[in-house]
């Protein structure tokens, strides 16, 4: 697909990342400002979920992932869960047709078995009827934890060491990234905190080893398109060493 970019919106098509992940923080902190519910800030939250989305597929990013709820946020008071359910599931009901229309398949990383049975449902049937899509993938984060992810690895390693499938001498980077969520996708090239918080808040531990990180104080429910558009260009011109000297320097970096 050819970048779809408006007017202004200029890229390098060449250097944009292939897979964006994003830390959507402040929905509740910009409802609190405005002395509402928090809810009501997860609501206009899924306003910029869909922005953001339509944004990515229009530009040609690849890949999207979204930290949507994490493991560590079944301890928020049931009330504020229970809507967040309900959330998600309004918003895959709502998006499942733009999702098949626009070619793009949804994939889920994290305890999917722990969402309701109702969300659950909804889920499966976006995730089979998307199945083949290829222009872009939209990754949600749900119930997900890096920690609990690299245990779950560690485990089925455990298991295959100790079936005598393999041996310790077997254990390499490529094969603990195989037994992630995220088996079969590339590392983010870049990853967007909103909210102004200067953390990775268990998110990606593993995947965001030599990520681009870019924290907005912005909130995310007032994050925009063209912002986006402005950290992006703040990616393209950043020089990705990867622990290795500058092209640009004689001195390392």
């Amino acid at each position: 697909m050819k970048s779809n970019l408006m007017q202004g919106e200029s890229l390098g098509l060449k250097t944009l990342p292939r897979h964006i992940a994003i830390i959507m923080d402040g929905n509740g902190r910009w409802a609190k400002k405005r002395l509402m519910n928090r809810v009501r800030g997860h609501e206009q939250g899924s306003d910029t979920v869909r922005a953001i989305v339509t944004a990515s597929r229009e530009i040609g990013i690849k890949i999207l992932t979204l930290y949507a709820f994490s493991t560590e946020n079944w301890a928020r008071p049931e009330s504020e869960v229970k809507a967040l359910m309900g959330l998600l599931k309004k918003f895959i009901l709502a998006e499942r047709e733009d999702l098949q229309k626009n070619n793009i398949r949804l994939n889920v990383i994290g305890q999917k078995h722990r969402l309701p049975l109702d969300v659950c449902q909804e889920l499966d049937a976006t995730l089979e009827l998307t199945q083949n899509n290829e222009e872009m993938i939209l990754s949600l984060a749900l119930s997900y934890g890096s920690r609990e992810e690299l245990t779950m690895a560690m485990q089925k390693i455990a298991v295959k060491i100790a079936s005598k499938g393999l041996s310790p001498d077997d254990i390499t980077e490529d094969l603990v990234t195989a037994h992630l969520y995220t088996s079969g996708m590339p590392d983010p090239d870049l990853i967007i905190r909103t909210g102004g918080e200067y953390r990775l808040s268990n998110f990606l531990l593993w995947q965001a080893a030599y990520s681009e990180i870019y924290i907005t104080e912005t909130l995310w429910p007032d994050f925009t398109r063209d912002e986006f558009i402005e950290i992006l260009k703040n990616f393209q011109n950043r020089e990705r060493r990867f622990g290795k000297v500058s092209c640009n320097t004689s001195n390392g970096g």
